[in-house]
């Protein structure tokens, strides 16, 4: 059942705000989203290979948080405050993503879709290498695309009619909502790195693109609680809970925004870190390797030569 109507709403309260509140879209492709991960890992696992649980557990929460936000009383509230849609925006556009690509979908579906047979044209896993390959995938990727994308999608929509115009209709609505999810989607993954794509910065450059959009992030969320006007029509008295004060709502709203950006950085940095410990530990557990497999060849011949220029000076 859906909440039309100022009447119908209460407060916004946390318990509210959970109340299974069902929006179909959402609802079928977040269910579809897992039936398919499920698939692919449970036929790796049958096939005797490895696929770690914790990437299951981290996709299974990045849709939970979808649902959470799209499938619940919070939905309903995002409708009538800005508060609650700015929580919605910032956990389709900075958590789920993050959560979602540490499950590595893509490197999955690499693995768990099988090869066309020979003669048989391009099957699915085909398509998708091409697609990864594609120029289209290598633009929409690249931290020159992403970043001012990613930035966008707070001031051209909320300082700019855009966002009232898409709040007039459902499918903007929706369209909204899947475009947060798949900037924060386009946005991450170069960063976080757990899935392979045509741009592979090294950590350092990783580090940068995420510190490049978080300062915009912020600035906008102070803009937002600073303006002394409503930014938005959406948002009016007549569809409001009671006793709401639009413009502390639209403060609240800012101060989500704001406060928000801390979380998914401090969730990429930590990441980070552990890739980057684990691929030191890798290069140094190759090199013992190579010293093992050619009998330390390397520091015999830097012994050898240590030996010449003794006798040299000798």
């Amino acid at each position: 059942m859906h909440h039309h109507g100022g009447d119908t709403l209460g407060p916004f309260t946390l318990s509210n705000a959970l109340d299974w509140s069902p929006d179909w879209p959402f609802l079928i492709g977040c269910l579809v989203a897992l039936g398919l991960y499920t698939a692919g890992a449970v036929r790796l696992w049958r096939r005797g290979d490895r696929w770690p649980v914790g990437r299951v557990i981290a996709w299974t929460a990045g849709v939970g948080t979808i649902l959470l936000a799209t499938n619940t009383g919070l939905n309903d509230y995002g409708m009538v405050l800005f508060s609650a849609h700015m929580i919605q925006h910032m956990v389709l556009s900075m958590l789920s993503p993050i959560l979602l690509l540490l499950g590595a979908p893509i490197t999955l579906a690499l693995r768990a879709l099988r090869p066309a047979g020979k003669g048989r044209g391009r099957g699915p896993r085909e398509l998708l290498v091409a697609l990864l390959h594609s120029r289209y995938i290598r633009v929409v990727s690249h931290p020159a695309f992403t970043i001012p994308m990613f930035i966008a999608s707070l001031y051209a929509l909320y300082f700019t009619p855009l966002f009232d115009f898409l709040m007039g209709y459902r499918i903007g609505h929706i369209g909204m909502m899947v475009h947060f999810l798949a900037v924060g989607m386009l946005f991450f993954w170069p960063i976080m790195g757990v899935d392979p794509g045509p741009h592979r910065p090294g950590f350092v450059m990783r580090i940068i693109e995420l510190f490049m959009g978080m300062p915009f992030h912020a600035f906008f969320g102070v803009a937002v609680m600073m303006a002394t006007g409503q930014l938005v029509t959406t948002f009016g008295a007549a569809t409001a809970p009671p006793g709401t004060h639009l413009l502390d709502d639209q403060k609240i709203a800012g101060g989500i925004t704001w406060a928000f950006g801390e979380i998914p950085t401090a969730i990429v940095l930590i990441a980070l870190t552990l890739q980057w410990a684990r691929s030191e530990e890798r290069q140094a557990r190759r090199r013992d390797r190579a010293a093992d497999r050619d009998g330390d060849a390397e520091l015999a011949a830097y012994n050898a030569y240590l030996a010449s220029l003794d006798k040299r000076t000798a």
